[in-house]
């Protein structure tokens, strides 16, 4: 029996995000030129999950419209994560982490 196996991922959101009122008041330390990003978790690979947000299935709306690419280097040394609640307080830690670097961060 294979074990299940969790992902965090984080994804470049386009900066005309940055318009979006609602979403600038979950980053108010934004710094000019940092990145603007979403952050997730799942049980799907996350190259799988972009292509699902991308498709409209469980997508974020930051995402489905200003998505771009996943930055890999910025989380693939916490990938895989045995447990749904390891891959949730992971996704906790890099909001987090990104926020205090001065990115623009969207997380759910």
């Amino acid at each position: 029996m294979s074990r299940k196996a969790y992902y965090v991922y984080v994804i470049e959101l386009d900066k005309a995000v940055l318009k979006n009122k609602k979403f600038m008041a979950k980053s108010p330390q934004y710094k000019a030129g940092k990145p603007c990003v979403y952050v997730g978790q799942s049980a799907k690979s996350p190259s799988e999950r972009f292509n699902q947000h991308l498709d409209g299935y469980k997508a974020n709306r930051y995402v489905r419209k200003y998505g771009k690419n996943l930055i890999p280097i910025l989380y693939e040394e916490y990938n895989p994560l045995p447990t749904r609640e390891d891959a949730e307080e992971m996704e906790e830690y890099l909001t987090d982490k990104l926020r205090k670097r001065g990115y623009a961060v969207w997380s759910n």
